[in-house]
């Protein structure tokens, strides 16, 4: 079963690579790769795992923001917000 929210979140990510510095590409490929990753796994994530996403993409938005790379991180932060939507339906914290 796919995880829509988390695959958009993916999805956001990849764009943004493609609109980032490159000492930052690596670090957005990663994530976004994880996120591909959990939005087709026979489980799903759960809170601390998409909590350390959300932190990771935190840090991210606002190295791409020091940047100059306001299209970049504005996807970052996007994707983020995809994450905490679907945590939002999690059961748990």
């Amino acid at each position: 079963m796919t995880r829509e929210l988390l695959q958009q979140a993916s999805d956001e990510l990849r764009q943004a690579s493609e609109l980032a510095p490159e000492d930052v590409t690596e670090r957005i490929y990663e994530q976004s790769n994880q996120l591909a990753k959990l939005a087709t796994a026979d489980r799903g994530p759960d809170h601390g795992r998409l909590a350390r996403h959300t932190n990771a993409l935190a840090e991210i938005a606002d190295s791409l923001d020091e940047a100059g790379a306001g299209e970049a991180a504005d996807h970052v932060r996007d994707a983020r917000s995809l994450i905490s939507e679907y945590r939002k339906d999690l059961p748990g914290v």
